[in-house]
């Protein structure tokens, strides 16, 4: 290339990432995403570049991702959409054809539905909305070859247009396009394997090329100036409301780091040199830490970099071509590293708006933008470089053809263009390392260079509570309890904690981001730490067990009208003593669609003057085995920290009354026959009249929730007086 045409350096870094779905305690994935965009994105966006050996890339590949995927394919872990795959469509029932009417369609419907007819004929069956009482009407219309197509198709139009190009199973699929059989489907499924089984290898062996370089993030994607000390959220927004607890653990920050550092050796043979660090989010104490990793190099955001600039350096460079294009060094308490920062309107564009354009006339107007950069930049800076950062697998579903088209323009192009030359990050600091040093580093993300994603909102703040308590109970009980601990036991305990501290919780949770998961990803944030109290032989406190997530009203068939005085036997002794209490009725409240095979089938309760009576009708027969392996557990949210648990002893249903750490008191008021009924007095409760009464019931086998009532929050009542009749009567 001749000296008087230099060229414009472009390194784009691809961050491949995921939650961490998998319960620890019940080996379970909540979430099936791991696995889809396995065989949609993660093998084909390194393999696309055989075809275009002149372009250099990067790709930022989470831990807790290349975890997951050897787990399915080195362990055959499983998520519930493949149990409700892999059952044959003859013997689906009710509740599971209606999680597949709900769930099936979770694809990106112009691009990966409309264009194959039954696919499509099958959305259109079942309709454009989803709400529950549709879906009761449909699931009766849809046939049995219908639910085993539309078992085939969600699994098949995942994946990637490559596999679909090349691999004659699934040509053969799609020619055949209905009528799958059950041999078809699982073969199917094992295919996805396959795929899976891919990913890594072809990663490893353009590495070793020098074509790609791979880069790391921290473990389970934590916001590492968040853990290292909250307060930090205060540096970009002084006003910002805080956890009630400080959050100070850098030593959970360098353990993240380093567990990552050591599984990227594992699987790749060398230690990174780059790190993406979480939503590129830093701060002056992360660099030491990073740094102490063997890490050369860190990417953000360029508003970082602009806040980063003293006042007098922002007025002097007015415009990006005076300070973005190029690399910087940054130095806290004698450790460097060299950082990067992104152009955030050109990484918008692909993430965000080329995916509606033609691909060729996207591909040009990228080039178009490179150009103007170098044509502004290339005589004022020695080797200006343009970096590119964004999300790698989220976004080609809404391009057509999952974005390869314009891939294979934007590859073209770039290959044929002398005046852009791509790069991976670590080959451009090798030849041109950093030449100016930040006076500072601005403490926020990519996202409006603050932490108010994952910190501030009242949702966000309880979520950082519930963590601080959760790892301040773990780190006593090891304390406490060191020579009894199973140490596989809390090392799971450990990595539970270390999963809880991950980004993608607070993603969620507030006003800034929702989803159709949002309930699922609450759900398994708190299952994560509910799990640190189980492997270490405890309870988790009720708060686990009731959503950060604001709270929604509870459905009450009916409320309590009068003071009942039941006869605690078992039975329903006669019609009207159970009329007056009030009524939570599982089977139509939340629907069919959220609990397949519920044990619980009605919940009543009320009360007279002094006790309060609770009834649990069972789906099935209390005798059975099933049933006797049992626990019923009653949680009060208030009074705080009182519960009861119904256990099977000899075939016999006893009961205690526990509070805090107490061993607990018989429950005298109990039975079971066809009905489970007890009975507890408010003085045991220790509560007034006028006060409330707040519970949620839990079914468990063992340490293993098997479900909760209510589902979204929890039933209550006011302590009566005795002129309770009286009033209801004048209301």
């Amino acid at each position: 290339m001749s000296n008087t045409h230099p060229p414009l350096y472009l390194s784009m870094i691809w961050h491949m990432h995921q939650p961490y779905y998998k319960d620890l305690v019940t080996g379970e994935y909540r979430l099936p995403w791991v696995r889809m965009h396995g065989i949609k994105d993660y093998f084909d966006m390194v393999s696309m570049l055989r075809e275009f050996p002149s372009i250099h890339q990067n790709f930022n590949l989470v831990p807790c991702l290349l975890e997951q995927i050897e787990d399915y394919t080195e362990h055959q872990a499983k998520d519930f959409i493949t149990d409700l795959t892999l059952k044959p469509a003859k013997t689906l029932e009710k509740a599971e054809r209606l999680l597949i009417l709900h769930n099936f369609f979770f694809a990106e419907w112009e691009n990966m539905i409309k264009p194959y007819p039954r696919y499509w004929h099958l959305l259109k069956k079942r309709g454009f909305q989803t709400d529950e009482d549709r879906l009761e009407k449909v699931e009766i219309i849809f046939s049995e070859q219908d639910f085993l197509d539309l078992q085939v198709w969600f699994n098949l139009t995942w994946f990637d247009p490559l596999f679909k190009r090349t691999d004659p199973f699934l040509q053969k699929l799609l020619q055949k396009g209905e009528g799958f059989t059950e041999e078809e489907k699982g073969l199917l499924m094992q295919k996805q394997i396959e795929v899976m089984r891919m990913i890594v290898p072809e990663y490893r062996a353009l590495s070793e090329s020098g074509q790609v370089e791979i880069s790391t993030t921290p473990f389970y994607h934590p916001i590492l100036p968040l853990l290292c000390n909250t307060g930090r959220a205060r540096d970009a927004c002084p006003q910002i409301a805080l956890p009630r607890h400080s959050f100070i653990h850098p030593e959970d920050a360098r353990r993240q780091i380093e567990m990552a550092v050591s599984y990227h050796e594992k699987l790749f043979g060398a230690k990174p040199v780059g790190m993406w660090p979480s939503e590129g989010s830093v701060s002056e104490e992360v660099v030491p830490i990073i740094s102490d990793a063997g890490i050369r190099w860190i990417a953000t955001d360029e508003e970082i970099l602009t806040c980063s600039l003293l006042p007098s350096m922002v007025k002097e460079k007015k415009e990006k071509k005076d300070f973005l294009f190029q690399p910087y060094r940054v130095e806290v308490d004698g450790r460097e590293l060299s950082i990067l920062f992104r152009d955030h309107g050109l990484s918008d564009l692909i993430g965000f708006v080329y995916s509606r354009w033609d691909p060729a006339d996207a591909a040009k107007d990228f080039l178009h933008h490179l150009h103007q950069i170098r044509n502004a930049t290339v005589s004022a800076q020695r080797a200006p470089l343009v970096t590119v950062i964004l999300d790698g697998e989220n976004a080609w579903e809404h391009y057509r053809n999952d974005g390869w088209d314009f891939f294979h323009e934007l590859y073209s192009r770039l290959s044929d263009d002398p005046l852009i030359e791509t790069t991976t990050v670590r080959d451009y600091l090798d030849r041109f390392p950093p030449q100016e040093t930040l006076p500072r580093l601005h403490a926020g993300s990519w996202i409006n260079h603050n932490f108010r994603v994952w910190i501030g909102h009242e949702e966000d703040n309880l979520s950082w509570d519930v963590l601080y308590e959760t790892r301040e109970f773990l780190v006593r009980t090891e304390r406490e309890k060191k020579e009894s601990i199973d140490p596989e036991k809390l090392e799971a305990a450990w990595k539970e904690i270390f999963i809880a501290e991950g980004s993608d919780w607070n993603w969620w949770y507030g006003d800034d981001h929702s989803s159709q998961n949002d309930r699922d990803f609450d759900e398994l944030y708190r299952k994560h730490l509910a799990n640190v109290y189980t492997l270490m032989g405890e309870n988790p406190p009720d708060k686990l067990f009731l959503p950060i997530l604001r709270e929604k009203g509870v459905e009450i068939t009916s409320e309590i009208t009068a003071f009942m005085y039941p006869a605690i036997d078992g039975q329903v002794t006669n019609y009207y003593e159970w009329i007056p209490a009030a009524l939570y009725d599982v089977s139509t409240v939340g629907g069919t669609m959220h609990q397949a095979d519920s044990l619980i089938r009605r919940i009543y309760y009320g009360f007279d003057l002094d006790t309060f009576y609770l009834r649990m009708d069972p789906t099935r027969n209390l005798d059975s085995e099933l049933f006797q392996s049992l626990t019923f557990q009653v949680h009060f949210v208030n009074p705080p920290e009182v519960r009861i648990v119904a256990f099977f002893e000899e075939g016999k249903l006893r009961a205690k009354l526990l509070r805090g750490e107490e061993q607990g008191r018989e429950l005298s008021m109990l039975a079971y026959d066809r009905i489970i009924e007890m009975g507890i007095p408010f003085a045991r409760l220790n509560v007034g009249v006028g006060e409330q009464v707040s519970f949620f019931i839990l079914v468990k086998r063992a340490q293993v929730e098997l479900e909760k009532w209510p589902l979204g929050a929890y039933l209550s009542f006011q302590v009566p007086s005795k002129d309770f009749e009286a009033i209801m009567w004048s209301v």
